[in-house]
């Protein structure tokens, strides 16, 4: 099939790639020049395990074009996909200016009949916001061009994206003609043939969809952190509740995992655009905003146990920080718990050596570029170096098993955070580390 995608950030740019790859020619749009151009040399704006290899393989052999002109991707194109950013507005809505522009452009240039899908994700109601903008384009144009709006949220996870699209848990489409639902199902269907996996409903539903789904993850982590705290408070063990409850297969071991809090570019703002869209239509919705005050208060929970051990004036203190973005196997450090806990420390004096694989460059260039007080390291043991406490916040596959007599050599003095719970507190004892968790009392 001949596609288009309209964004090259992460779901456009992982989107495309991946629907070249089963063959189809894609086209993928971006107004940002310099992008695009790296974009032809091989160079993603984004890491993503697999995805630069992919985006090269897939242009050198055709099937992968990109663009600054959209009018050269509806003409090329019978499928077009809306992928741009739909950034939170003041009050915690999703600001859809830039799909709505796309939507104009699409009407004032589309040349033949087209299916515009709405990939980014969106509020309820949207694809009718869409479907409007460009009927009035069509209509300014004086032109009667067929065309289908339909809703296909995405599903992604950050650091295994390429695999959750190749193989999905599930693909929902929403539509409302009967022929945009048969193509979309055509052009999943390499995706989903092993297993039914194609979900047809209404617009509205898929667009809910997303929301829900997210919302419920993001409730699932808020509580098991509101157990965690109330367990360090009674003298239980978060980590053997967790094993308790997750042996129920009606609850499972997924997302009840304590911890910093969730961050990322999905969990925060899906959570609190719900929260808006609740609000918009006369509903409370109270379980959706504990969620999310949870979470934020979840983010300074490894720092006030730092300032509990070491006291309120941490000037004259380093500390190592372990992990940078919001989770492993990315770089994306958007609404990251390091931020909060880094802050934290800093306003009150300490000093912070961080280490992450892959997010130093996004510290270093825009997340925590006004710190003065944060340096950065070769290793994470270079971090280590005299730092009064160590501090992990991402649970990096080589965090996992580190050299702890190289640990403790390098410490000024062998005390550890873990933010992730990642080693047995037994253990790290009888290793002769003072060692700090989440959900379990440090008395």
């Amino acid at each position: 099939m001949k596609l288009s995608m309209v964004g090259t950030g992460y779901v456009g740019l992982v989107t495309g790639t991946c629907f070249a790859e089963m063959g189809n020619r894609v086209i993928c749009v971006d107004i940002d020049e310099k992008k695009i151009e790296n974009l032809k040399k091989g160079i993603i704006p984004i890491y993503e395990p697999g995805l630069e290899a992919m985006v090269k393989e897939n242009y050198e052999k055709g099937r992968l074009h990109f663009t600054t002109k959209i009018e050269e991707a509806l003409e090329g194109s019978d499928i077009i996909f809306i992928a741009v950013g739909t950034p939170q507005g003041e009050d915690g809505s999703a600001d859809l200016q830039y799909v709505l522009k796309v939507a104009e452009e699409i009407g004032r240039k589309m040349t033949h009949e087209m299916i515009v899908v709405d990939k980014s994700t969106v509020p309820v109601g949207t694809a009718d916001r869409v479907r409007e903008t460009i009927r009035k384009e069509l209509e300014k144009r004086g032109v009667d061009i067929p065309f289908h709006v339909v809703s296909n949220p995405e599903f992604l996870k950050e650091g295994s994206a390429i695999e959750d699209f190749m193989k999905p848990d599930r693909v929902v489409i929403g539509a409302e003609s009967d022929e945009a639902m048969e193509t979309m199902k055509e052009l999943y269907a390499p995706f989903t043939h092993n297993h039914e996996r194609f979900i047809a409903m209404d617009v509205r539903s898929a667009e809910m969809t997303k929301y829900a789904a997210n919302a419920i993850l993001a409730t699932k982590i808020s509580f098991m952190n509101e157990i965690a705290n109330i367990c360090e408070r009674v003298g239980a063990d978060v980590n053997q509740v967790r094993v308790g409850i997750g042996s129920d297969r009606r609850i499972g071991y997924s997302f009840i995992y304590p911890g910093c809090g969730y961050g990322g570019s999905c969990f925060p703002k899906d959570v609190q655009a719900l929260n808006r869209i609740a609000l918009d239509v006369g509903y409370e919705p109270k379980i959706i905003q504990a969620v999310e005050a949870v979470n934020r208060a979840q983010k300074r929970v490894l720092a006030d146990k730092v300032v509990r051990r070491f006291g309120e004036d941490l000037t004259g203190r380093t500390f190592a920080l372990w992990g940078l973005s919001f989770k492993p196997e990315t770089d994306d450090m958007r609404e990251a718990s390091s931020i909060t806990i880094v802050e934290e420390l800093t306003k009150r004096g300490a000093k912070i050596r961080a280490y992450d694989p892959k997010a130093m460059e996004e510290a270093r260039r825009f997340y925590l570029k006004d710190n003065p007080n944060v340096e950065y390291t070769k290793s994470k043991y270079d971090a280590l170096d005299n730092a009064d406490a160590m501090l992990l916040v991402t649970e990096w596959k080589e965090f996992r098993s580190p050299d702890f007599e190289e640990m403790k050599q390098r410490l000024k003095s062998p005390v550890i955070f873990d933010g992730r719970n990642q080693f047995n507190r037994r253990k790290m004892e009888k290793k002769g580390f003072e060692y700090h968790q989440i959900g379990v009392s440090d008395a």
